[in-house]
């Protein structure tokens, strides 16, 4: 049995997705955040210490972080599909992208996000954090730029856990800067297992 801890609004709606497009059979667990801080409930902290999702049960194993997940349900489960031969180029490619959404990518788009609640108190940071978002979304723009997906030519878990990445930057407003990210989010979202994901997590935005 493959278990998700699913909290609202959260990364592990790509967790959703990848078992969806590989067609396991999960259960879902359901959290809401607190509607005025935003932060999980205290209960994910009943079934791993940080408190945080996605959290994954899986041969009666407990993971967490979305590439680890994404990367050990491939092994395990995909037979193959969504990633690239271990002994090929692409794989490589394939691996950077899983550590890089977490890694790099996203840490600007949160701090974004923090400094936006503090009103002018975060002013001094936000030239740093502008210019470092434009750095890294400017880079995702240049490798997307003239192809479908992320790794070769078709649609693998780097995909999968990039499209947070891309689906942040959307809401901050950002997709008329970058058309290659926004056509790729696009792709992305337009898959039958990414709608029945979405259906069975329920709503999803960042507002």
């Amino acid at each position: 049995m493959i278990i998700v801890h699913h909290l609202n609004d959260s990364r592990s709606q790509r967790i959703l997705w990848l078992l969806e497009e590989l067609g396991l059979a999960y259960e879902i667990r359901h959290y809401a955040r607190d509607a005025v801080t935003r932060l999980a409930p205290p209960e994910l902290e009943a079934v791993h210490p940080l408190g945080k999702s996605p959290v994954l049960e899986m041969d009666g194993r407990i993971l967490i972080e979305s590439g680890a997940i994404i990367e050990t349900v491939l092994q395990r489960k995909g037979g193959g599909r969504f990633q690239p031969p271990a002994d090929s180029a692409d794989h490589d490619r394939y691996i950077m992208w899983l550590h890089y959404a977490e890694g790099s990518a996203m840490l600007p788009l949160m701090l974004r996000l923090y400094t936006m609640r503090l009103g002018d108190a975060a002013a001094p940071l936000g030239p740093r954090i502008e210019s470092e978002i434009a750095r890294h979304l400017g880079f995702v723009e240049r490798e997307l730029s003239g192809r479908d997906w992320l790794v070769g030519d078709a649609l693998t878990g780097a995909d999968m856990q990039m499209s947070f990445v891309g689906e942040v930057a959307r809401a901050f407003g950002l997709a008329g800067s970058y058309p290659a990210i926004d056509a790729w989010v696009g792709r992305c979202q337009a898959r039958p297992a990414y709608a029945r994901a979405l259906e069975k997590g329920g709503p999803y935005s960042y507002a």
